[in-house]
């Protein structure tokens, strides 16, 4: 605020420092634009809904406030004093920023409106990405989503520092300070040449992947990478085991796997999408329990739109529910 608003005499406490001045309060600063307005008590009191006394009461008031005569009072007219003048319009500018304000408070507690800004690992982009965009389209109008693809520590460290509101991962992550909705779990797949010896299985057991080799895996820092390789480790596969790392992406990845140079695991909610373009590829399918992944939202603790991302995550999981994936209850 101006001090050319705020300034007033400043009252001495005894033997000490002035005191700080005392600030206007809106509803004197409401009851001076009025007057200023209207050059009329009556007319300015009947427009701000207030008694003519009060209105007198907290222009006059302000003018203490302020230590300044703001309005000349004759028995037939009102009008502003040459500081009056001056101080009309900056008066409106307050009152106009503090509407301003409420309008932003009024629009941030409504739920799903603003920017939200997602951030996505890349083994879910591109296959969960069209659900979450048509569910904002057709249900939330007023959203501005804002979509961040990244791998899980760049995600993370958007997270905890601002950048982002949201995640959308695989999990658990394990981060203090971050809280974890879980959307569902889905199984691994083995994705090999179609003249390979386990294609085309239905009960493959998970202690073939001791033997498989070579594995072809996404670079390091993808934590697709690291879930297969627990998943490896897990069925007793030893860690000096033939691995091949020659890929930045998934597509890549099964075009490697077409070309016969070895077998992979996927997630299915990919296998439609990534093996749909080879006629050379050849699906295995992991006898029960089969090896999975969880994914979920991943969210700040204690978020202020905390009851917002869990709305969203109750409605993904009825899109997801059409997947072949297995919701998590809320």
């Amino acid at each position: 605020m101006s001090s050319s608003i705020t300034q007033g005499r400043p009252e001495r406490g005894p033997g000490g420092p002035p005191a700080r001045p005392r600030q206007p309060s809106l509803a004197q600063l409401r009851a001076f634009v009025a007057v200023a307005e209207h050059l009329h008590f009556r007319d300015a009191a009947t427009a701000i809904g207030m008694s003519q006394p009060a209105l007198s009461s907290a222009v006059s008031a302000l003018e203490e406030t302020l230590d300044i005569q703001l309005l000349e009072r004759t028995t037939r007219k009102v009008l502003l004093s040459p500081a009056g003048e001056r101080l009309a319009a900056r008066a409106r500018t307050v009152l106009d920023a503090v509407g301003a304000l409420m309008e932003e408070a009024d629009a941030a507690r409504a739920p799903f409106t603003g920017v939200l800004r997602l951030g996505v690992i890349p083994t879910v982009a591109p296959y969960l990405l069209p659900i979450v965009l048509r569910l904002v389209h057709d249900s939330y109008p007023d959203l501005d989503l804002q979509v961040h693809e990244e791998q899980t520590s760049s995600l993370l460290d958007g997270l905890t520092q601002g950048r982002l509101d949201l995640l959308l991962l695989a999990v658990p992550l394990g981060v203090p300070g971050v809280s974890e909705i879980p959307l569902f779990d889905e199984d691994f797949v083995l994705v090999t040449p179609c003249d390979h010896w386990l294609a085309g299985r239905h009960d493959i057991p998970r202690e073939a992947l001791r033997e498989l080799d070579p594995l072809l895996l996404l670079d390091e820092g993808h934590c697709l990478r690291d879930q297969a390789l627990d998943v490896c480790y897990e069925a007793g596969r030893t860690e000096g085991a033939q691995t091949t790392t020659s890929a930045a992406g998934l597509s890549t990845l099964v075009q490697l796997v077409g070309g016969g140079l070895g077998v992979t695991l996927l997630p299915r909610t990919a296998l439609r999408v990534e093996t749909g373009r080879s006629d050379r590829l050849a699906t295995g399918y992991f006898a029960e329990p089969a090896p999975s992944r969880r994914v979920a939202l991943a969210m700040r603790s204690g978020a202020a739109r905390q009851g917002e991302f869990e709305a969203f995550a109750s409605a993904l999981r009825k899109e997801m529910a059409k997947l072949p994936v297995r919701v998590v209850a809320g």
